[in-house]
């Protein structure tokens, strides 16, 4: 299967409202699905988005198998130019397993370095983030805020993109800058 990873462009963007709605659906229920649909409509309506790094992967058919999203983020007001969150990341679920998030995080990774950002923050299970070089955000004094709920603190990381990035980004996390989340 020939996988190619592209930016985020017109023609695509009803496609991957309904591939995320259908993946987190299919993962979770009809209500998780429409609540991830809702955050990314939202993200895109937002300052924080970067249409360079709402990254999609398509199959030799130009069909969508795979998404992901890296908008700024800021803790308490700062380092929004530096720090990105990755949300959501979703990949056709009869095509899990096949690394293909593993490449569109790399590949945005890579572009995120190029733009100047310096970390990455995500919410998600430890064991599908760390060997993407995730980890607890809270070993670098990144700890959840009110508006965050995580079943273990270790469900929030952290990667840096260049060696040190985190020495001087501390804070707390919070999602009240999106009502989908809140």
């Amino acid at each position: 299967m020939r996988r190619t990873i592209k930016s985020m462009s017109k023609q695509y963007e009803q496609q991957t409202l309904e591939f995320v709605e259908k993946v987190f659906t299919e993962y979770a229920d009809q209500t998780e699905g429409k609540l991830v649909r809702s955050l990314v409509a939202e993200i895109r309506s937002k300052h924080y988005y970067l249409p360079d790094l709402e990254l999609i992967m398509t199959d030799e058919n130009d069909e969508v198998i795979g998404y992901v999203m890296f908008s700024r983020f800021h803790l308490e007001g700062k380092y929004e130019n530096e720090l990105l969150l990755l949300s959501p990341a979703a990949v056709k679920t009869s095509l899990q397993r096949q690394h293909i998030s593993k490449e569109l995080i790399e590949y945005g990774f890579t572009k995120a370095k190029e733009l100047g950002f310096q970390a990455v923050l995500v919410e998600g299970n430890p064991a599908n983030y760390q060997a993407r070089g995730f980890r607890t955000a809270a070993d670098y004094n990144i700890f959840p805020g009110k508006s965050v709920h995580l079943p273990a603190i270790e469900c929030l990381m952290v990667a840096e993109l260049s060696e040190n990035a985190l020495e001087h980004i501390h804070g707390y996390v919070e999602y009240d800058c999106y009502k989908t989340l809140t």
